[in-house]
This record gives structure tokens, C-alpha cells and sequence, in this order.
């Protein structure tokens, strides 16, 4: 949910990813396909930016200390790159602001939801709760086990709160009859503010300690 805004152009409702290849790249960029289904993505400022940034770089860190401990692990922390959804086919993905995948085996592959650890998005105000959820069911759905929210402050370039959340697979009880409209959900597990002075600090899904000073603008 990033980038320079752009003049729109007038596109059929659903492509293919062949045809979404063959458009300008600035225009391709900003449109993530959902089930074939356009759906442009809302474009952030310069601190949406930053706070990708080092995000992307603290989580960094943490895989790196991980893998020094646990040579078994291999993940890899990325930012603004396509999550394809499903076993084949590219006509289906969504673009987190940052993600932890698991090391692919060679360059230049695609990453497929199979692959993913951990999502995370950075919400501006303008962000609308629509089109969060949205996107947050699509994860869930895919069964990526971890999804984190970073919410900006309103009237500050800073972070306002961090939110954890793990994948519950198992519905709760529900009334006879009523079935829940996504088959998984996630639950917040973490979450922290900059009243927290310890920093973010989680052990799953691998020990992650970022304390703010290295998320500041």
C-alpha cells in the first residue's frame, strides 16, 4: 500500500498477468489481482515508506540472529513484493508493505503464499477498515500463519501501535447453523505501543526484538 500517485487508466474489471505484464510498469506497479479481479492499491506517503523500510530491516536482523542459532531455518525479509496464491498460475496475489518467506532455492522465483511466514502491512489513517479486512481475509484465507498491522499516528510522522496477530484455523463455537465467512481468522497476540519502552518483543514465530529507536522517521 505504497508509491507516488498516478492518473488511472480506464482498465477492464478483471486481467490476466500476462495482460497486466504488458502495461507500463508504473501502471502495473500499483494494481494487485484477486482472482483475476483489478484492485488498485491505495498509495502512501514518505513515511509509509520509511516505516517499510525499516521494518523490513529490523525483521532483517531478527532472521539473521535466528538462522546463527538454528541452521535448520532459512527465511528471508522482503518488502513490496508479490505473494501468488495458489500452486500455479500468477492471476491471483496480493502485495504486502513486508514479509518473511522462506529461503526459495535459487533466484528469481516466485514467491507462492505456501512459501510465506509472516505479512505486514503499514495503515495510514486513510486506510479504511474496507479494504483492510479485505485484505487481511485474503492472508488468512491462503493460511500464512502471522500477520502484523503497523498503524501511523494521525498527526506525527511515527508509529502509534504494532499489532501481532497468529492464524486461528479452528472457528470458534457458533450457533447451530451459522457458518463463519472466511475459514480461518487471525488473533491478535502482541501488541505495543511507544509507552512500551522494551520495544516490540514476540518469540514466534522466532524471536523478534526491534526497539523503537530503530523504527523512528
Amino acid at each position: 500500500m505504497s508509491g507516488p500517485h498516478i492518473e488511472r487508466p480506464d482498465l477492464p474489471e478483471y486481467m490476466s498477468w500476462e495482460e497486466l505484464e504488458r502495461l507500463p510498469e508504473e501502471i502495473a506497479d500499483q494494481i494487485e489481482l484477486w482472482n483475476g479481479r483489478v484492485v488498485w492499491m491505495r498509495r502512501g506517503s514518505g513515511e509509509h515508506q520509511m516505516f517499510i523500510r525499516r521494518l523490513t530491516n529490523a525483521l532483517e536482523q531478527s532472521t539473521r540472529k535466528d538462522m546463527s542459532t538454528r541452521p535448520d531455518h532459512c527465511w528471508v525479509a522482503n518488502f513490496e513484493t508479490n505473494i501468488f496464491f495458489g500452486a500455479t498460475g500468477k492471476s491471483d496475489f496480493a502485495t504486502p508493505d513486508f514479509l518473511v518467506h522462506r529461503c526459495l532455492g535459487g533466484p528469481y522465483r516466485d514467491i507462492r503464499s505456501s512459501d510465506v511466514l509472516l505479512v505486514g502491512e503499514v495503515l495510514s489513517p486513510s486506510n479504511t477498515p474496507v479494504d483492510v479486512e479485505a485484505k487481511k481475509g485474503r492472508y488468512a484465507d491462503a493460511g500464512i500463519p502471522w500477520y502484523w498491522e503497523v498503524h501511523l499516528e494521525r498527526d506525527d510522522s511515527a508509529i502509534d501501535m504494532v499489532r501481532a496477530l497468529a492464524l486461528e484455523t479452528r472457528p470458534g463455537q457458533l450457533p447451530d447453523g451459522v457458518r463463519p465467512l472466511h475459514r480461518a481468522n487471525y488473533l491478535a497476540v502482541g501488541e505495543w505501543t511507544r509507552a512500551d519502552t522494551g520495544g516490540i518483543a514476540i518469540d514466534h514465530p522466532f524471536p523478534i526484538h526491534i526497539p523503537w529507536s530503530e523504527l523512528e522517521f
